[in-house]
């Protein structure tokens, strides 16, 4: 889900799982929060757009959309996008905000894409990849939809900031799951994410089948600076979140242009 705010800074440990992330319950809150402040705004989608470079005519699938922020901005530079995501409402207000320049879906990432073999340049999957505990199946899924030569740009939590809020501390080798209520305009939603050692991240990616160019950890636009002058500090000098380029190889077989 883009947008997705740092464990850390959002949340207290919660041992309660119902209605966890359902981001129905709370979509307006959530996009509201998320639309201008720095750890998103300043941070989190500068980040993927300077990754994504220049996307003028690219068709691009922005996976885990929410309401919206990453596709408009990547349509405004140009690209040609379609938006994916589970909740309905953030697709809502996704609709909302884009009008009809950008095809929306209601799609689970833990299901077959409703897309044909090759038919993106690039997909953009914005702090997601860290609600699933198993990424292969999803990876395959994203691996097909890319044409070869295609990208997928991918960020999630660090995962030594997700292994260091942990008490106790898990092992860090394994795969675990961590759980904490989300706050926003004084409403809370139960949270779930899965934390996997780095080297199980860069595993998944080449099982799918991608070759990695790019691990980021890339530091907030400085033009936040001003707007948030002791959070821009906090954020600047440690990890926050994790980013990933990985291309489909050019003679890959099994996509179309």
């Amino acid at each position: 889900m883009e947008g997705s705010t740092n464990a850390p800074e959002a949340a207290a440990q919660s041992a309660d799982p119902v209605g966890v992330n359902d981001y129905d319950s709370f979509a307006e809150a959530y996009s509201a929060e998320t639309e201008n402040n720095l750890v998103n705004a300043y941070y989190a989608r500068p980040a993927m757009l300077a990754l994504a470079g220049d996307v003028a005519g690219r068709r691009i699938l922005d996976a885990g959309c929410g309401s919206g922020p990453l596709s408009a901005a990547m349509r405004d530079r140009g690209a040609v996008v379609t938006g994916i995501d589970a909740s309905a409402r953030m697709l809502e207000l996704a609709r909302q905000r884009l009008g009809d320049d950008v095809a929306l879906h209601r799609v689970d990432l833990s299901d077959r894409l409703p897309f044909a073999d090759g038919a993106f340049d690039d997909v953009v999957a914005s702090l997601v990849l860290h609600y699933l505990e198993d990424w292969g199946p999803t990876l395959t899924e994203l691996r097909r939809v890319l044409k070869p030569g295609g990208r997928l740009i991918a960020s999630v939590d660090h995962p030594f900031v997700a292994y260091t809020i942990q008490e106790p501390r898990p092992d860090y080798f394994a795969t675990t799951s961590y759980s904490f209520d989300w706050t926003f305009n004084g409403q809370s939603a139960p949270m779930t994410f899965w934390r996997k050692p780095l080297h199980a991240m860069t595993d998944a990616f080449t099982a799918a089948g991608f070759r990695i160019t790019t691990i980021s950890e890339p530091q907030p636009d400085p033009a936040a600076r001003e707007l948030f002058p002791e959070a821009f500090h906090g954020l600047s000098t440690k990890a926050c979140f994790l980013f990933f380029v990985v291309e489909v190889p050019p003679s890959a077989k099994g996509s179309e242009d």
